[in-house]
């Protein structure tokens, strides 16, 4: 799973719609808002953010981590992978053959 954060809602529609698109993920679900506390140019921001939580393959993270810069506005975007260790076998077969066509 890569998981990247947005400023709005629809900055958020639009990398997951694009992303699913580029067949660069095979699911893309928009969580939010949320509240995200971080250091930024050395002070403490606080703002609201959109996440965006993105079912791909290990093959495919250079290239959905491409296809998400290209269109995100953050100057640093929060773009991070979490593996999946176990899932539903006919889930991750899908996930793999959707994800697949793009690679």
């Amino acid at each position: 799973q890569v998981i990247p954060t947005t400023e709005t809602r629809e900055d958020a529609r639009t990398i997951a719609r694009e992303t699913v698109r580029a067949r660069a993920a095979a699911c893309a679900q928009i969580v939010g808002p949320v509240t995200s506390t971080f250091w930024w140019k050395g002070r403490v921001e606080e703002g609201e953010e959109f996440l965006c939580i993105m079912k791909t393959t290990s093959n495919a993270y250079d290239f959905l981590e491409k296809t998400i810069r290209s269109l995100h506005r953050y100057e640093v975007p929060e773009i991070i992978a979490v593996p999946i260790q176990a899932g539903a076998r006919d889930y991750l077969q899908w996930l793999e053959e959707e994800v697949q066509a793009s690679c």
